[in-house]
């Protein structure tokens, strides 16, 4: 075996190792690949001058337009947790669902897919839905199985459905890699990839696979309706009121995030803002439901600024301004602060309910964590191909039986394994850097590809017995009520569902790349 293959075979499992017995991710990443760097040196066979190219790394990172984007959606997750709205929207559905066999289990699959498209943090959201719907559950007769594998599957679905941070991270590195296979290939004028490609072409498998849950809980509810009794006696009325106002909020604020991106209004980065902007007023909406005439105020100022900001130039540094646009940018100088406004009085809110300091913090650490990973990963990732391992994983995969679906099949399985021990982050950023270039190479459309691994690294978070999704349920769920094995058990149809989709997505391609097509008229 040549002496680079052995070492840097011997630093990815190494690393893999050390962060499997909870060595801090920040520290083993770059402590090892400096390690090896040092061995390399002194054996004659790496280049000191590799580690140059770090800083230039690093810097990157601090200036990329896309990453910008990270710590504003953390922002808006962390603040519609810490505002208590899933509570609200728990409880509205409950009510309306919950006259129904299964009515709340469906109930607990919607509200996790709203939470999914308004936090994309998986935690969150097993934890948010563990506390509030799963002693429900169980006190209306549920059985423990249903119960959790339903919270479980719904906490999880953050992975898949846009705005999601595993989406934004797949589409920062799957973008670099992409356009590394390109030059290799010759190509010096490639197609970009974005996160908004990635966030079309997760829309569609998103929503599909909550539908096949929800048809999954149906069943249930047909064959086995002991299992999953009504929760709610069928003669008493339903108060609509509360219902929208729990919803609406929620529904708008995706949908503004989502349609600012696809309708090519605002990059994902801007969309991001706008998200936490939107955070901000419901939360301020949240605390002085009674005085809600300032965040209306906002809400409908933002609607008009991003109405006239799609329909308009505003740009006033032009030699030639049409009329129109003149009294479009006049127009939208009071609406910008009537926003400002809506969104002072709103932060206030939040501010004197001490909610924005809690918020503030955990996305500084969240963010913080983040970009550190993003620093230690790059320096390993440099310090790999110095020793040649991109020339022996390329010949391994291209050299599999099955060929470009031997190499597809493997790197999933092995995405699949990792997503047992290791965060999705970590995975991200050492793993997919590592292989893309190479799947790439064998013809496979990059927006296909990072859906795919979204929804792997989904299936990970379920799998017993480490999945991340079933540790974060068995902390909050009762121990004298719910049996770890309950949680196993319960999970296991949804994994089966997650395989079924992966199934699915790979035999009818289109599903993923339709919509970005159509949109953006990406041809990847």
């Amino acid at each position: 075996m040549p002496l680079d293959l052995l070492l840097c075979s011997v630093m990815f499992l190494l690393a893999c190792g050390s962060l499997l017995v909870g060595y801090p991710v920040a520290f083993t990443l770059p402590g090892i690949s400096v390690i090896f760097a040092g061995l390399g040196y002194a054996f004659g066979i790496f280049d000191m001058s590799i580690i140059g190219g770090v800083p230039q790394r690093i810097y990157g990172t601090m200036t990329n337009v896309v990453m910008m984007a990270v710590p504003l959606f953390v922002f808006m997750g962390v603040m519609l947790e810490r505002s208590q709205i899933a509570e609200d929207l728990l409880e509205s559905m409950g009510q309306l669902m919950g006259r129904i066999k299964g009515g709340l289990g469906i109930s607990v699959t919607i509200v996790g897919a709203l939470l999914a498209a308004s936090t994309g943090i998986v935690g969150a959201t097993v934890v948010i839905m563990g506390l509030m719907a799963l002693p429900t559950m169980l006190n209306k007769g549920y059985s423990p199985a249903v119960a959790t594998g339903g919270i479980a599957a719904a906490g999880t679905l953050g992975q898949i459905i846009p705005p999601s941070i595993v989406l934004v991270l797949l589409g920062d590195q799957l973008s670099s890699a992409w356009q590394a296979s390109q030059l290799a290939q010759g190509n010096f004028a490639p197609t970009p990839l974005s996160v908004g490609d990635l966030f079309a072409g997760a829309l569609i498998p998103g929503l599909g696979l909550v539908l096949l849950y929800i048809l999954y809980q149906v069943l249930v509810a047909v064959f086995f309706p002991k299992a999953c009794p009504p929760t709610v006696d069928s003669n008493e009325k339903i108060d609509l009121k509360p219902v929208l106002a729990a919803f609406l909020p929620p529904i708008i604020l995706v949908v503004a995030v989502l349609g600012s991106i696809l309708g090519g209004i605002a990059t994902p980065t801007e969309a991001a803002a706008l998200g936490a902007v939107g955070a901000i007023l419901m939360a301020g909406y949240k605390n002085d439901k009674d005085n809600p005439m300032p965040v209306v105020v906002a809400g409908g100022a933002i609607f008009l600024l991003l109405l006239l900001g799609g329909l308009f130039d505003l740009r006033m540094g032009r030699e030639e301004i049409p009329v129109m646009d003149y009294i479009a940018f006049a127009v939208s100088i009071p609406t910008l602060l009537a926003m400002v406004w809506g969104l002072f009085v709103s932060f206030m809110r939040v501010y004197r309910n001490r909610v924005i300091h809690e918020v503030v913090q955990m996305t500084a650490k969240t963010s913080s964590m983040i970009f550190i990973i993003m620093v230690g990963a790059a320096l390993f990732t440099l310090i790999f191909l110095g020793f040649n391992g991109d020339y022996y994983i390329t010949e391994f995969l291209t050299n599999l039986p099955g060929g470009r679906l031997g190499a597809f099949v493997l790197v999933m399985l092995v995405m699949f394994a990792l997503g047992f021990f290791l965060d999705f982050i970590q995975i991200v950023f050492v793993v997919v850097p590592i292989v893309a270039p190479v799947l790439f190479l064998m013809d496979i459309n990059p927006i296909w590809l990072g859906v795919m691994m979204a929804m792997n690294l989904q299936t990970s978070f379920l799998t017993p017995p480490f999945g991340y999704a079933l540790f974060y349920l068995r902390g909050v769920a009762p121990e004298d009520r719910v049996k770890t094995t309950d949680i196993y058990k319960g999970v296991m149809p949804f994994i089966l569902i997650q395989v079924l989709a992966l199934v699915i997505l790979y035999n009818f391609e289109g599903l993923v790349t339709w919509l970005p097509e159509l949109i953006f008229g990406t041809g990847l």
